[in-house]
């Protein structure tokens, strides 16, 4: 490298006299070089000692650009003693080269700070390795064939981050791999790598004849008041499992395996990411970070006003760590859900979180501007004497000899400048950690009092920290319900939600950092109460609205697949995955996408229509993504699919494509053993208790409650036999069944199956075969004369044994949904027609002329509309809707998703449509049936 060109500033010469001194040192570098040297020596005492020691070395020096790697070469073949010297050389000159590069300009910040985290983790990798070399030799460690003994370092903070400042100490975590080595053998390995350890610190941080290399701080370690300097990585696991703390997960971000065994470091930090990276959005960790910086400054005597004379550039107002903690707090929030934000240094962190729109664009480029001035002035005031400090001098001579570091000769005016700096640093980092809200509570009636008076014995509410963050929280959501319109109807739902949430801290936290958020709960507490009751049992699928792309298009099926896919294979794949895993990714991942449709539906940005779409999509890509899964755990004990494997059929509201809030799914599995008796596995089982057991499998997959709760609902009443058939029926019984035994109703079934999932290889194939087997019995069994005199008698039984529960019924009766859907099923029969939606099927009927014209589109209309109330309706409601119970929110969805003006107009409309609709289903019933209904 060209040193001399690429010089860009100096610092002023304040002492003439040493500045000279080292100018007639270096006559013959380059002017630029000269001036440089001039000016570093005349502002700091210690650089210009270090230029008098090593003037012999430095001009051959500045011709290259490795000084790590130059100084350090060969020192794996140093015992002890002489590393200690070697060390200590190598650390006076990389500190020189990078005093001048930094001060020249030559170098950035990451540069500066990068060649001195590289000469701490090959310090630390030499002396570790040199005394763990030095133990086997004494006969004290047991045999092992693991790197270095099995021990690591662990660079913690700015090592970590290779963010190391001019004099910094490094903090280190030294842990060791105890499966490394024999049950016998464990206690005298611990020993004597615990000597090691100490051995290592020494070597670098005993400050001899010759200098020091880094002071060694070990104290980051587990509990380190009664732990070893060099515990086991199972004792630390251990311990971050059960104890571990925000502000340790926030350590943890930074931290690299630095030194010795780096396979096991890396090992032990991927083993402890479910500890520093949660799976939910965790903004419990703001008022950690919060009360931490408060501790800090309190410990420190920090508080009170700022001033630049002795202020700390670290910790002070303003300062470095600020910059720090705003950006790690954020990073523990999202790092769990969003690997890209997982950024060990603090401007590539800041860069990630604007990337990924966690903070404003402008907000990061000037919080990262303020960090590297930060981190500069940080670098000079421990350049004057080599000095392990972060603060400024006190006194304004102490000051000038900084500013003129730094190229500047007005010291009043840098103080300014800096102030000005510090105070714009403060001022965005805390509105972030302590949001000040002077917002009172809205007037409220006697009633509204005593409701949120029982609030405080909820479990939501009975800790003190959540109390404390609820109560800052609390005025803003009752503001909002007083805009609402409607706060009595909006505090009784927000009252019953949470009465439901078992644990408020997190959510409160959502909330407090998320004002956006109130918004939506108060929508939905004051208007779907089926939504809000979802939301009290999954409160976490509220990290997905601030995940940035809640609110974008549809991504379709097959990006749904791909998805939940990429996220199956994460859980199975990470340290602790198993299928256990996998299925709780499953349903944190659906429960995300149904809450969002739900919410998409409730505020208009689609309609019933398109959310039925949606749930089916959605639907479709959890079958479809565990199948594969479910299949291949279930071969691990009993073999792969034997045959062609199995396809999933999706019957009814599935099969169409139309499903809503509350829908569950009907299934048929089908396999083909293609003449193979049974399974190759560790525990083979023949063809047929091997389908039916992995259907079963997939049954539990979906529908068993895990700690996430539940997939869906699975229905398999729809089977050859029903409840008496086997779960999984080979094609051939299929085939058969379908053709010689299968009655009416179950053809009419079958006009609405798709393949939705498969297990096996070939079963594409398979799939193929079902459809053109579906097609093939409706073109067969549609032309059978009985198919309207049974769907009569079918339809007579239906009314018989359930009846509308009410005016406002939409899916049972005459005239309703279901006796829609089944004259549309008998269109699609006797058309042959492969059609599956209800509306697609009437006009399978008219254009094969087995319906009307009129008709079909009479009835397309019907369904439509009763469709659009019943899907409106199960959002609203868990179960079935009482229209007496629907708030004055609910009632207003429920009037713009069907068209009408009030809720009379609603209810004649949904009475004369069922009506008109019967009289136009009767109408195409066999003569007796007609003279029965009329």
């Amino acid at each position: 490298m060209d040193f001399a060109t690429r010089i860009t500033r100096k610092p002023l010469p304040l002492d003439r006299s040493r500045a000279e001194s080292a100018r007639e040192l270096f006559s013959d570098l380059p002017r630029p070089v000269r001036d440089l040297i001039e000016g570093v020596a005349g502002t700091s005492p210690y650089l210009a000692g270090l230029l008098e020691r090593e003037a012999d070395w430095l001009p051959d020096a500045l011709r290259h650009e490795e000084v790590v790697s130059r100084e350090t070469e060969a020192f794996e073949e140093l015992d002890a003693e002489e590393l200690a010297v070697a060390l200590r050389r190598a650390k006076r000159r990389v500190a020189l080269f990078a005093a001048l590069a930094d001060l020249g300009g030559v170098w950035t910040l990451e540069e500066v700070t990068g060649a001195l985290s590289d000469l701490a983790d090959r310090a630390v990798d030499l002396a570790l390795r040199v005394h763990v070399a030095h133990e086997i030799r004494r006969g004290k460690l047991p045999k092992t064939h693991a790197d270095a003994g099995g021990i690591f370092a662990l660079a913690m903070g700015k090592g970590g981050a290779c963010e190391l400042n001019y004099s910094s100490d490094i903090d280190l975590i030294v842990l060791y791999d105890d499966t490394a080595y024999a049950a016998d053998d464990q206690f005298e390995a611990r020993a004597a790598l615990i000597r090691a350890t100490r051995k290592m610190a020494a070597t670098l941080s005993d400050v001899t004849g010759h200098g020091y290399v880094f002071r060694t701080d070990l104290r980051l370690r587990p509990d380190a008041s009664v732990t070893p300097v060099c515990i086991s990585v199972s004792a630390a696991l251990a311990y971050y499992e059960a104890e571990g703390r925000t502000w340790e997960r926030a350590a943890f971000i930074k931290a690299r395996a630095a030194a010795g065994d780096i396979v096991a470091g890396k090992r032990f930090l991927q083993e402890l990411r479910p500890f520093v990276w949660r799976k939910h959005l965790d903004f419990a960790a703001i008022q950690d970070a919060h009360d931490m910086r408060l501790r800090i400054r309190d410990h420190k005597g920090l508080g009170g006003r700022l001033d630049v004379p002795g202020h700390n550039m670290k910790l002070g107002q303003g300062g470095i760590r600020e910059i720090e903690f705003f950006t790690q707090t954020r990073q523990l929030i999202a790092g769990g859900r969003d690997p890209d934000l997982r950024q060990r240094d603090t401007m590539g962190g800041l860069a990630a979180l604007a990337a990924k729109g966690w903070i404003p664009e402008d907000v990061a480029q000037e919080l990262t501007e303020h960090y590297r001035e930060h981190r500069d002035i940080e670098h000079r005031v421990q350049m004057v004497n080599d000095a392990q400090t972060h603060s400024l001098p006190k006194d304004r001579d102490g000051l000038a000899v900084i500013a003129a570091m730094m190229g500047e000769s007005d010291v009043d005016a840098w103080s300014t400048r800096l102030k000005s700096r510090l105070e714009r640093v403060h001022e965005l980092t805390e509105s972030f950690f302590a949001p000040q809200d002077s917002r009172e509570r809205p007037e409220l009636s006697e009633e509204a009092q005593a409701i949120i008076a029982r609030w405080q014995g909820y479990p939501a509410i009975r800790s003190n920290r959540a109390r404390e963050i609820f109560k800052r929280v609390e005025p803003e959501l009752l503001s909002r319900m007083a805009r609402s319109g409607h706060m009595d109807e909006a505090l009784l739902r927000f009252d019953s939600f949470l009465a439901g949430l078992p644990a408020g801290v997190q959510l409160f936290s959502l909330f407090d950092a998320n004002p956006q958020l109130i918004e939506l709960i108060v929508d939905i507490c004051g208007t779907a109460p089926g939504l809000a009751s979802y939301l009290a049992r999954h409160p976490a699928v509220l990290d997905a609205v601030l995940g940035g792309s809640f609110f974008a298009p549809w991504p379709g099926v097959q990006a749904l697949r791909e998805e939940l896919a990429r996220a199956l294979q994460s859980a199975l794949s990470s340290p602790d995955g198993s299928y256990e895993r996998a299925l709780d990714t499953a349903r944190r991942w659906a429960h995300e996408w149904q809450f969002r449709i739900g919410v998409h539906h409730l505020r208009g940005l689609i309609d019933a229509d398109e959310a039925g779409g949606q749930y089916a999509d959605l639907a479709d890509a959890c079958l479809s993504a565990m199948m594969p899964v479910t299949t291949a755990d279930f071969a691990r004990r009993h073999g792969p699919p034997p045959g062609r494997g199995a396809v999933v059929l999706g019957m009814g509201s599935l099969g169409a494509r139309q499903l809503n809030a509350g829908s569950d799914l009907d299934l048929i599995v089908i396999y083909d053993a293609d003449g193979v008796d049974g399974s190759d596995g560790p525990r083979p089982l023949a063809a047929r208790p091997y389908y039916s057991r992995l259907t079963q499998a997939m049954i539990t997959a979906i529908s068993a409650p895990t700690a996430e709760g539940r997939l869906y609902e699975v229905d398999m009443r729809l089977r050859p036999s029903g409840r008496q058939g086997p779960v999984a029926t080979s094609v051939q019984s299929f085939k058969s069944y379908q053709m010689t035994e299968a009655w009416t109703w179950e053809h009419l079934a079958l006009t609405r199956a798709r393949v939705v999932a498969m297990a096996g290889d070939h079963a594409p194939d398979l799939a193929d075969q079902v459809e053109a087997l579906r097609l093939s019995v409706l073109r067969d069994r549609g032309q059978d004369p009985r198919v309207m005199p049974d769907l009569a008698a079918m339809r007579e039984r239906i009314f018989t044994a359930k009846s509308p529960s009410g005016s406002w019924e939409t899916k049972i009766g005459p005239g309703r949904l279901q006796d829609i859907d089944l004259i549309a099923q008998s269109c699609a029969l006797r058309a042959g027609d492969p059609a599956r939606a209800s509306v697609a099927q009437l006009q399978a009927g008219r254009r094969s002329g087995t319906l009307a014209a009129t008709t079909a589109d009479k009835l397309s209309s019907a369904h439509r509309f009763l469709w659009r109330l019943h899907a409106s309706g199960r959002l609203l409601a868990e179960k079935t809707m009482n229209i007496n119970e629907v708030g004055q929110g609910g009632r207003e969805f429920l009037l713009r998703e069907c068209g009408c003006a009030n809720m009379q107009e609603l209810a004649s409309r949904l009475n004369d449509i069922s009506s008109h609709t019967a009289e136009l289903i009767a109408g195409e019933l066999p003569d007796d049936t007609k003279e029965a209904d009329s």
